[in-house]
């Protein structure tokens, strides 16, 4: 190879150096807002999930009907973040959601004007808007984010109106099948099929197919508060809980701290009260063989391998499988804000 061409070559491969960096992150600045699908994944393990699974301790248990709870207590506290939830951060004012100005199904704009981080996690019910959504992954806001891209799925299949081009949460979220989909993300239609199912088992019909409506039905309005009744408040130093619908693990939920968690325990046990909705109390529970089943999981759940990304908010998602359990952990700051095993 002459000198001159030899030297043409080193120039190419030396601006393809330089030209993909800068790519790269042009990339990462747009990716902030685009939806999860955009965002590139990497196989490995988190050490921040495994070391805080590690502080996990199955504590005392709590039963109601169905039900039966096992509170999680926590390690070493951690510095923690300052993080609203969805409801307190919107009752503020501070956070906005809305359609896009040429609305779509699959994705709304969110955007915190407050001066803490927001916590939007998968479930979530959002209401208004041409429909009612729910929120597809977890996703921690910045403070000031700016608007961000918000992936959703539609929980209320016959409307595509409305004159307010915003949304409200009224404390709804979804039950464990539809949280899984969810999770899984599986197409538009399997999560219809979940609402419809739903609606079908405690009998609430609407002519929009609307998941709220299970929420707004006298009777399970009644049946969770009975629920709230009777398994109160967490115990103390408790970050989460794992919850059994019979001899069914309805879902396990880790925080960082138990403050964020007895702030976020109220929706998600109404949710599992849904699924408990109907049943007799089974006989008396073998506590101690399901402790050692969750015991058994978090030990399982802290070794497993999976992918992590990021998405429209800060910090990365870890996800993964353990046993026929799909689980999800949000980390921040080096610290896990979120886990959910499902």
């Amino acid at each position: 190879m002459e000198k001159r061409e030899l030297l043409q070559v080193l120039g190419v491969g030396l601006g393809v150096a330089i030209i993909d960096p800068m790519r790269a992150m042009a990339q990462r600045r747009i990716l902030r807002g685009g939806p999860a699908g955009d965002f590139p994944y990497a196989a490995g393990h988190s050490p921040e999930f495994r070391k805080f699974l590690g502080g996990v301790r199955v504590g005392e248990a709590r039963a109601h009907g169905a039900l039966l709870v096992f509170w999680l207590q926590g390690g070493i506290p951690a510095p923690y973040l300052s993080i609203s939830t969805l409801e307190e951060a919107r009752s503020r004012g501070d956070l906005l959601i809305t359609e896009r100005e040429q609305a779509t199904v699959p994705d709304l704009i969110v955007d915190n004007r407050g001066k803490t981080h927001v916590l939007l996690l998968a479930g979530e019910i959002l209401v208004g808007g041409k429909q009612n959504r729910i929120v597809t992954e977890d996703i921690l806001l910045p403070p000031l984010s700016g608007p961000r891209s918000l992936g959703v799925y539609c929980v209320e299949q016959g409307r595509w109106d409305g004159r307010s081009s915003s949304f409200s949460t009224r404390g709804g979220f979804a039950a464990r099948d539809l949280r899984s989909k969810v999770m899984e993300r599986a197409d538009q239609g399997q999560v219809w099929a979940e609402v419809k199912k739903y609606a079908g088992k405690v009998g609430a019909a609407s002519p929009t197919e609307s998941y709220q409506a299970i929420y707004d039905k006298a009777d399970v309005k009644q049946h969770q508060q009975e629920v709230e009744h009777s398994i109160p408040a967490p115990a103390p130093a408790a970050v989460g809980a794992a919850v059994f619908v019979g001899e069914k693990l309805s879902g396990l939920d880790l925080f960082q701290d138990p403050g964020l968690f007895a702030r976020q325990w109220p929706k998600l046990l109404r949710a599992h009260a849904i699924d408990a909705y109907g049943l007799h109390a089974p006989r008396k529970p073998d506590e101690a063989r399901l402790r050692a089943r969750v015991a058994d999981l978090l030990g399982r759940a802290a070794r497993v391998e999976g992918t992590l990304r990021q998405n429209a908010g800060v910090g990365e998602l870890f996800e993964f499988r353990v046993e026929a359990f799909r689980g999800s952990a949000l980390v921040a700051e080096a610290q896990v804000v979120h886990a959910a095993v499902l």
